[in-house]
């Protein structure tokens, strides 16, 4: 598995596989709650300055990606806080590709990449149903820190923070 940058003609596939890995969270939200994570995932905020997208292919196919935001950056079009810590967003890995590691080394990629820049910690959000997301984020050691939870469709489903001190 190679790790590298994402290319800018790459984005617009990278960004329909990441609907397609979130798509299994469809029957279970409501479709507001579904429709503003699809905004999310397919939002153009992933291209601002020194936002840094993260793919996972091996002979030649994207398999998985993340997005890196650095420090004091708006991630969320709309929601959460600006944070001083750099963010992880929208890991994404192809459903036939689960289970081989992908979202782990996505994920400690993104820890790499921000103690290199010497910053002191670096968090993520995940809605509540994610489940595996959260056990996955927890082994590495993030902590909830729900000061900075939000609520994007005003219907009781909770994107929780998270934040690792490197």
């Amino acid at each position: 598995m190679i790790l590298r940058d994402a290319m800018p003609n790459e984005i617009p596939s990278i960004r329909q596989q990441r609907l397609e890995a979130y798509h299994e969270y469809a029957p279970l939200l409501p479709e507001a709650h579904w429709e503003a994570l699809q905004k999310s995932i397919l939002s153009e905020a992933d291209l601002q300055p020194g936002v840094e997208i993260i793919v996972a292919e091996s002979d030649a196919t994207i398999f998985g990606s993340v997005v890196l935001f650095p420090p004091n950056i708006k991630a969320y079009e709309g929601f959460g806080d600006v944070l001083e810590h750099s963010e992880i967003r929208m890991l994404a890995v192809s459903p036939s590709s689960r289970g081989k590691g992908v979202a782990s080394a996505l994920v400690k990629e993104c820890i790499i990449r921000t103690k290199n820049k010497g910053y002191p910690a670096i968090g993520l959000h995940t809605g509540e149903f994610m489940e595996d997301a959260i056990q996955l984020y927890t082994r590495f050691g993030f902590l909830h820190t729900p000061e900075h939870d939000f609520e994007p469709a005003n219907d009781g489903i909770i994107v929780k923070a998270f934040k690792m001190t490197l």
